[in-house]
């Protein structure tokens, strides 16, 4: 029998480098438009009714996209459980860089009436196909080429992505926004980051093409172990650990959107803050989502992923009890030690996840698991948080927001409890631990079949 060759390997410094850019593009791309629905996407694409209904429309197309990713996880990890991480992940890039640019051009109510919210929303739909595909790649990218005892520290790269993205898209805005006329703004100012998003693509793509498949996917299709259908095989036997993983993402989803989009939104219409100035609080309050990251994905390396999630989970729970005091009180320091803290509970939660989700999947369903768990975990943890909090707000005053983000806390601390450990997991497995013999249920395809 002949042996078969060894897959070409990536270097460290590469797969660190396209695991995070892509994510720090995508995110860049996703971001933009969130901090457009806080801003302007009401009034220029919504009928000119009262402000509160304009918000209300902005944030329910926000959400739209949150509805698309998990289609795009289905799809896209369709393909990257079959045919390979890398073509996929281009694809997936090219999507949303395509749905983004688009927006940058898309005229407004005032020019083309109703059709401007309908086009509206199908590209940000295609922004949510595009980033449904985009996690779960990075993520196995990253984790299936890292070395024994770091998988949560690669697995942090594409982690590192949403935190340098939003520094982007809110340092791009903040700079348009002090360069720039209200009226400047409002006309033309607010497309320069959705164009601008083609070269960051371009330069994502270039880097992504370098890229050698995974040798964990790369030994698996050597031996001939993938699935007909993935789907199927997910939902028909690892059902549970994607509910498991996608309430463990709620906290992730509900801290950072409650304390950007909704926050942005109410800094400015209602507290007053100057853009330029709640942006700045923003772009400050990052940089602690960007250092909790590693943190804790150090920390889940080294005392496991349970424990590390279990302590911030716990403490997001309490952070609710902190939104009406701080957000509150309206001034400069408690607002942004608001900001701060939710921001930090964010990165320290957000960080083991990298490693965690590829984990709990065997390699012929991972990419359609990780990513399916993560983005059902958008869908109910995010994509109507700044429209609830934005109700809540109106009828019950910030306490209940807050109540709404230690609820989002605990359904995370459940399922985590509920979770094995997965640090010493083995990736190359086919069967989960528990599973038995993966061909009863998976219905892996080997030679001859």
């Amino acid at each position: 029998m002949t042996t078969s060759a060894q897959p070409p390997a990536n270097s460290t410094a590469r797969v660190a480098v396209a695991s995070f850019i892509g994510t720090a593009i995508e995110f860049f791309d996703f971001y933009i438009f969130a901090t457009a629905a806080a801003l302007i996407i009401g009034p220029t694409f919504f009928p000119k009714e009262s402000s509160t209904a304009q918000a209300l429309n902005a944030f329910v197309t926000f959400g739209i996209a949150f509805l698309a990713r998990p289609l795009g996880s289905a799809l896209f990890g369709h393909f990257g459980d079959r045919i390979g991480r890398k073509s996929t992940l281009v694809a997936s890039l090219t999507v949303m860089g395509v749905s983004t640019t688009l927006i940058g051009f898309l005229p407004g109510h005032d020019s083309i009436g109703d059709l401007a919210p309908l086009l509206l929303c199908v590209l940000r739909f295609g922004q949510g196909i595009g980033l449904g595909g985009e996690w779960g790649g990075a993520a196995l990218l990253a984790t299936e080429n890292a070395p024994p005892g770091k998988r949560a520290w690669f697995g942090m790269f594409p982690q590192l992505g949403p935190s340098v993205g939003f520094l982007l898209a809110n340092g791009l805005f903040l700079g348009l926004a002090v360069a720039l006329s209200d009226d400047q703004f409002k006309g033309w100012g607010w497309r320069v980051p959705f164009i601008f998003s083609a070269v960051l693509v371009a330069l994502g793509l270039y880097v992504r093409l370098k890229l050698h498949e995974t040798p964990v996917f790369a030994q698996a299709m050597q031996r001939q172990q993938r699935v007909k259908v993935p789907l199927a095989a997910l939902f028909g036997r690892h059902w549970l650990p994607v509910l498991q993983g996608a309430f463990s993402m709620v906290v992730c989803y509900a801290l950072f959107y409650i304390s950007t989009v909704f926050a942005l939104s109410y800094g400015t219409k209602t507290l007053h803050f100057s853009r330029p100035q709640f942006l700045g609080m923003l772009c400050f309050a990052v940089l602690f989502m960007a250092l909790a990251t590693p943190l804790s994905a150090w920390a889940s390396d080294r005392f496991g992923r349970k424990p590390v999630l279990l302590l911030g989970t716990a403490l997001a729970m309490a952070s609710g009890f902190a939104m009406q005091p701080l957000l509150g009180a309206g001034t400069f320091g408690p607002v942004t030690l608001f900001l701060v803290i939710e921001l930090f509970l964010m990165g320290f939660t957000f960080g083991p996840m990298g490693a965690l989700l590829p984990e709990i999947f065997p390699t012929p369903v991972r990419y359609s698991g990780a990513g399916i768990a993560y983005n059902l975990g958008g869908i109910i943890g995010a994509s109507i948080a700044p429209y609830i909090a934005q109700v809540l707000v109106e009828r019950g005053g910030l306490s209940w927001v807050g109540g709404y983000v230690s609820v989002a806390a605990l359904l995370s601390f459940i399922a985590v409890l509920s979770m094995r450990e997965t640090r010493e997991a083995d990736l190359a497995q086919v069967a989960a631990p528990d599973d038995g013999p993966a061909s009863a249920h998976t219905v892996i395809e080997r030679a001859g079949a």
